[in-house]
């Protein structure tokens, strides 16, 4: 068979998504992926991610967020299995920076429960941590952290089951328009198709030429480190976190230990620096992470959680890709009717995967999304 309906690039977050919400509504699609499911060339991997809705970036996420939490409880039904572990989320930072006043304004908008933890709450609580006076210590409760590789796998096995056929080690070379078809030509194969949808992350402005100048590849760290008393740091006596640094842009954020047997490897405390880092591409990025930079990053988490790194167990890197403004590309492509971009998501946009992939299906489909999402325009930068 080489034409369906619906043709997925990348078969990541995203496009595992839109091909499990697709399938639900019966729609035959094809989704294609160069790399098996899952895998750590992109940027999925890595044993977590959070979830939260006292979005700070911006409040028009927060609609897309209460959506996203449904959908993942409905795939874990669907699935039988746990995706999303509510561990709450710790915020600090100064109370005029970006982090605090933003998670005060979407919780005060949408009514969502941020609790403020004065110092000797946050003794009492949570002693792993150490604030500079004048921070701010806030909880969410309802926040905590998803299993990126699971759901992945969770999406593209059930829309298997429901039809969808996902070719994995397949390399998609191009695709054109011509006339009403579209034809996606791959290492293997040419297929046709009525609907194009492209998710494929860090390799996006290869399939979007007109795009391509608005999507910056940057290289990003992270670590697992053992601390110095482990049992501190398991995930009922310690959360996720995040701290707006003042003395340099960006953020620190990290996890609980995750029990290996239960949630894969790497064990140990996972923490990292959301900012963008170097710009690269994906054809020559260093996947190597040098002993300074591991240095740099523990030494400024240890600021805030002095006994957070003993010894350093294992780096990785993943890959942002941003946007100008940081907001997603989640549209048409310009000038199409037939083709949908799901792109640019900077860093911090694994936890709408369940909703995004639902926003696809609804454009395929009805041609528009009941969802809030003209934030998300990909003519906002023209």
């Amino acid at each position: 068979m080489t034409h369906f309906p619906v043709v997925v690039l990348g078969v990541g977050s995203m496009g595992s998504a839109a091909c499990y919400y697709l399938t639900n509504r019966g729609v035959k699609v094809l989704g294609l992926e160069q790399f098996d499911i899952t895998h750590e060339f992109g940027s999925h991997a890595g044993q977590s991610r959070i979830i939260r809705k006292a979005y700070f970036e911006h409040p028009d996420y927060v609609p897309l967020l209460q959506r996203a939490y449904q959908n993942w409880k409905e795939l874990e039904r669907d699935c039988h299995a746990q995706l999303y572990f509510p561990t709450g989320l710790l915020y600090a930072g100064k109370p005029d920076g970006t982090l605090i006043k933003g998670v005060k304004e979407s919780a005060k908008l949408y009514g969502i429960e941020v609790n403020t933890l004065t110092e000797s709450e946050v003794k009492s609580r949570f002693p792993q941590f150490v604030f500079p006076d004048g921070y701010d210590v806030l909880f969410e409760p309802d926040a905590g952290f998803l299993t990126p590789e699971r759901s992945i796998k969770a999406f593209a096995t059930k829309a298997k089951e429901k039809g969808a056929a996902i070719h994995t080690h397949e390399r998609v070379i191009s695709w054109k328009q011509k006339d009403k078809l579209i034809y996606v030509v791959t290492n293997q194969q040419t297929y046709t198709c009525d609907t194009l949808i492209i998710t494929t992350g860090a390799w996006a402005d290869k399939f979007l030429p007109d795009l391509a100048p608005l999507l910056t590849v940057t290289r990003q760290v992270l670590t697992w480190t053992i601390p110095h008393q482990p049992e501190q740091f398991q995930p009922d006596k310690f959360p996720c976190w995040l701290i707006d640094d003042h003395d340099q842009p960006g953020m620190y954020y990290g996890f609980p230990m995750l029990d290996e047997r239960k949630f894969g490897l790497p064990a140990g405390l996972k923490s990292a620096y959301h900012y963008p880092g170097m710009p690269t591409s994906v054809a020559d990025v260093n996947r190597e992470v040098s002993h300074e930079e591991a240095q740099q990053l523990t030494r400024a988490i240890s600021k805030y959680i002095p006994t957070s790194c003993r010894s350093i167990h294992q780096t990785k890197t993943c890959l942002y890709t941003n946007t100008p403004d940081e907001h997603f590309i989640l549209d048409f492509l310009p000038g199409s009717k037939n083709v949908i971009v799901a792109a640019g998501f900077s860093g911090h946009g694994f936890k709408f995967a369940s909703v995004i992939g639902e926003i696809v299906s609804e454009l395929v489909v009805n041609g528009k999304s009941n969802l809030p999402i003209g934030f998300l325009s990909a003519t906002r930068f023209q």
